[in-house]
């Protein structure tokens, strides 16, 4: 059994501006606990000095690890990748934006300490962020537990602390559109959580833009239900259903009424309402055809350039 009581995993991209800040907070509250613990350091394909800096620290700290991606794979394929090497009892992820505050792992481990196998962070504010932010964030997560079957904890990230049977229970989980809030939710264990502020991030800009949020909900949606297909079949049966039964007034009109109406305008709109809605559902099921598509490949969820830190027996087997 691994004598490092604590694994901090460290996801970042691009943080060559926050990040000496980020391992200064961690180490002060992790040599604060008294507790062996080993630093994280996951570089997802940074394109400034990020994996360079962690590297220069490692070299006068032996509790930081640095896994060094080959490119970006994505925030989820980072935090994955820090729990397939983590050694720690306790595995607690953290971004390195300093938004989530170290200061509250503390409050996690005593929970962990009390039987809980999954503490996960509960935003009570999230200060800094825009109201549309704020907004989508509440809206989502309360259609992905309308859409799911799984209890997804609302106003959560993926802040947390994972006992070490669950970090090993989610190895068995190889999806490649990965959302890890909703996987540690479906492995299930004894779960709770630690109220806390979220900050401003400390410096630097957001990885999470528009766009990349929009597949990050989608990623939510489509890994966990298949409800929307279900919805696509309702809406079908229902839009032929009221076809059909305007096809009947429109043979009735024209046999047994003078009333018949010549008019392209009304065609047209019918016509591009269920185009639409036709285009809607198609692509709907294109969502899942490509995520079999993805999963079928069976390549590898990251590849490594480089590991730094790591003893050889600590390495991943």
């Amino acid at each position: 059994m691994s004598s490092i009581v604590c694994s901090i995993v460290i996801p970042m991209y691009n943080e060559e501006e926050v990040i000496e800040e980020t391992y200064h907070r961690l180490k002060k509250v992790m040599d604060q606990t008294g507790e062996s613990y080993e630093l994280l350091f996951v570089n997802d394909g940074s394109r400034d000095r990020s994996a360079s800096i962690i590297a220069e620290l490692a070299k006068h700290d032996d509790n930081i690890r640095l896994i060094d991606f080959s490119r970006n794979f994505g925030h989820q394929i980072a935090v994955t990748a820090g729990l397939d090497y983590a050694q720690g009892q306790a595995i607690v992820i953290i971004d390195a934006d300093l938004q989530d505050p170290p200061e509250v792992i503390p409050q996690m481990l005593a929970k962990w300490r009390e039987g809980y196998e999954v503490v996960y962070g509960k935003r009570l504010k999230r200060q800094g962020e825009t109201a549309f932010k704020k907004l989508t964030a509440y809206l989502f997560y309360r259609i992905l537990n309308i859409l799911t079957n799984e209890n997804i904890p609302k106003d959560t990230g993926d802040f947390r602390l994972i006992d070490r049977k669950v970090c090993d229970a989610m190895k068995h989980l190889h999806e490649k559109n990965r959302f890890l809030r909703g996987m540690i939710s479906w492995v299930g264990f004894n779960q709770t959580a630690v109220e806390y502020v979220r900050d401003e991030r400390w410096a630097g800009e957001t990885k999470y833009p528009l766009k990349k949020m929009l597949k990050f909900a989608a990623d939510g949606i489509f890994s966990f239900t298949y409800k929307p297909l279900k919805l696509a079949t309702y809406i079908g049966f229902l839009l032929s259903t009221t076809g059909f039964l305007y096809l009947l007034y429109v043979l009735y009109q024209r046999l047994f009424t003078t009333n018949t109406q010549s008019g392209w305008a009304s065609i047209i709109a019918v016509n591009l309402v269920f185009n639409g809605i036709t285009l809607i559902i198609l692509g709907i099921i294109g969502e899942y055809v490509g995520r079999i598509y993805e999963e079928v490949k069976g390549r590898p969820l990251y590849i490594v350039k480089e590991v730094v830190g790591f003893k050889k027996n600590e390495e991943k087997n």
